[in-house]
């Protein structure tokens, strides 16, 4: 429980009408101000009712009691809104991955762009030019990544519980499926049970990552070898005995996985069983092929990504005769495809691990002359460090939640010196909306740049994650 909360359960039956949306998918409904409220000029106090929407008249119960607002479920939906939606996954209000999914995909689609307008306005103080149309793809299973926790409950319940966490919750939901992860994967959370279940060090498993790459052979007429790859990553805390690899690798012989474990940090991730394989995704358009470990950080939703990359390409307005700088490169999921379009394409990242993947991908692509790589710490840059890079007309930066602002800061500063190695177009790809506004209130009012247009990617279908996409152009 967290301070200044009080766990109640109060019921109340009379009506309210649901006037917003928070991005956890609960309604914002406010009472009527009583006198005390009113002689000081304060509105009344808000409610957020999880499983109500805008629009909505409901009753329902408070579970949270707090000074200045109050937590709250549904009880009864009186009115419902136009635009809701029958939840699909039967463990839709208990799993934490989706809150969305009461709510029709294209209300999710115009919330998710109000919001970036939004945090643009009141955190940037700007307007794009254009607002760009928002990309969306398929609503279910999209997820090619995920991290599933495992929790032994043998002694209560008889079984192990392998999912994703409760909303807000350190426990893990009790479910058999799972509507957003491809199907091959989702029909396999219960034979994961069964199988942790039956190994010895099932105390001493907390997670299974799994990441599903593109069919080994896509133009193979052999079904089986068309299928998607599947790899299963077992975090074990403990040595495995015979007993155990036996059934793993039964396993993976019985569903056609590949698994891997991971005794320690990630960088003893390795394959246990078959000891080779192929994961991967393509980007038709480019003629790329990327290789990958279940481990690297890829997006999860291969189609959306394929849309994101054409479209921030196409927005960079890359010439043959460039020369591209990709920040936070990753493993060149930008790099390469720019390398196809561009003269020359240095990424830059953090992480060496990354770095050397990427190299090695640009080598499988054929495009080791046009792509090159460099480690280099982008939440510590200053015009020097920007220096050192060299000029680039086109910058393509795709930052964690965290945002670029110290990149920011220092092409302000270049700014100041009218230097010509600011790029003149900038491409910014985010995960989070209010980081982008802040960044983009140094580069508009700071660093001479204009928004030139800003859309939303709906990478993530049913969940409150914001994907967006801007543009920068040199004034």
């Amino acid at each position: 429980m967290r301070r200044g909360e009080k766990p109640v359960n109060i019921v109340v039956t009379e009506p309210i009408k649901v006037e917003s949306l928070d991005l956890d998918a609960q309604g914002i409904a406010r009472l009527a101000p009583n006198e005390e409220e009113t002689a000081a000029g304060q509105n009344g106090k808000v409610i957020f009712i999880q499983g109500a929407l805008p629009t909505e008249l409901v009753t329902y119960v408070v579970t949270r009691e707090k000074a200045r607002f109050n937590k709250a479920k549904v009880l009864k939906i009186l009115k419902p809104a136009v635009f809701r939606a029958e939840p699909k996954c039967k463990a839709f209000g208990v799993c934490g991955g989706c809150t969305m999914q009461h709510l029709d995909i294209r209300a999710q689609v115009a919330m998710k762009q109000r919001v970036l307008e939004d945090d643009l306005h009141h955190i940037a103080k700007v307007k794009p030019e254009e607002i760009l149309r928002p990309l969306g793809g398929p609503a279910w299973e999209y997820r090619h990544r995920a991290r599933l926790s495992v929790v032994n409950r043998s002694i209560k319940k008889g079984t192990v519980l392998v999912g994703f966490h409760e909303g807000k919750s350190g426990y893990v939901a009790d479910m058999l499926a799972c509507e957003i992860l491809p199907k091959q994967v989702s029909d396999l959370l219960p034979e994961l049970r069964i199988l942790v279940m039956g190994l010895s060090i099932v105390d001493r498993m907390p997670q299974i990552e799994l990441a599903v790459g593109e069919a080994e052979d896509p133009y193979s007429e052999d079904l089986k070898k068309s299928k998607p790859v599947t790899a299963l990553v077992f975090r074990n805390l403990q040595t495995l005995t015979a007993e155990d690899e036996h059934l793993l690798r039964d396993f993976a012989d019985l569903h056609q996985v590949w698994i891997w474990l991971q005794p320690k940090g990630i960088e003893t991730v390795a394959p246990f069983y078959p000891a080779t394989g192929k994961l991967c995704y393509r980007l038709p358009e480019f003629e790329i092929e990327m290789p990958f470990k279940p481990a690297d950080f890829t997006q999860v939703n291969h189609m959306m990504n394929r849309s994101l990359v054409s479209r921030a390409i196409r927005m960079l307005g890359v010439k043959p005769s460039d020369r591209v700088l990709d920040l936070f490169c990753g493993i060149g999921n930008f790099t390469l495809p720019l390398a196809r379009r561009a003269k020359s394409v240095l990424g830059i990242e953090g992480l060496a691990s990354l770095t050397t993947r990427a190299a090695e991908n640009a080598i499988h692509n054929q495009l080791a002359d046009k792509a090159s790589f460099m480690q280099s710490d982008l939440f510590e840059v200053t015009s020097e460090t920007i220096s050192s890079w060299g000029k680039a007309e086109r910058w393509l930066m795709d930052p964690p939640r965290e945002g670029a602002m110290e990149i920011c800061k220092a092409l302000a500063e270049l700014h100041l010196s009218s230097s010509l190695l600011m790029p003149e177009c900038i491409v910014y790809v985010s995960c989070n909306p209010k980081t982008l506004a802040r960044d983009t209130e140094i580069l508009c009012h700071h660093a001479g740049y204009t928004l030139k247009g800003a859309g939303i990617v709906n990478m993530f279908p049913h969940t409150s994650h914001v994907e967006s996409m801007a543009v920068f152009q040199k004034v």
